[in-house]
């Protein structure tokens, strides 16, 4: 479900109330810990966070006008989604993330090679996803995107 929607505030206000306070607060959570250099924006009809232009002028392989993806947060048609493209790079950010989901969670991890999806909004554990947003600084996210996925 991409949105048309040019501004996150203006995604969130069109979401229904159920999704609209998780992910408010997943946007904040984000906010709140996301590295220095990290830029939101909309991006693929979700909120986006992105490395500008500014400071990786190559922007992303398949699309060199956008800027690097780094995390996208969407209300999908049955869950909430976190696309994170550093635990898909990232084998050990990956085994990290998964060991620490049932610290948070009781409920089993749904996950695919960069997405996280929650069905429950009560169970998005916002503490972990913080923690996960300070695993990766923009330099180590651009080295690691240049060594694992850019096709040079």
């Amino acid at each position: 479900m991409q949105s048309k929607a040019t501004s996150p505030e203006q995604y969130i206000n069109e979401l229904p109330n159920d999704r609209k306070e998780a992910i408010t607060k997943l946007r904040q959570t984000i906010l709140d810990n996301l590295p220095k250099g990290f830029k939101e924006q909309m991006g693929y009809g979700m909120l986006g966070y992105v490395v500008p232009h500014s400071l990786y002028p190559d922007g992303y392989h398949c699309s060199p006008e956008l800027p690097l993806p780094f995390m996208n947060v969407a209300s999908q048609k049955n869950f909430v989604a976190v696309y994170h493209s550093g635990i898909y790079a990232s084998k050990e950010l990956q085994e990290w993330f998964v060991a620490q989901y049932p610290k948070y969670v009781k409920t089993k991890l749904d996950m695919g090679k960069s997405c996280i999806r929650f069905k429950k909004m009560d169970t998005i554990p916002y503490k972990l996803i913080g923690e996960l947003c300070t695993k990766m600084s923009v330099e180590e996210w651009i080295a690691l995107y240049e060594k694992n996925i850019k096709k040079v």
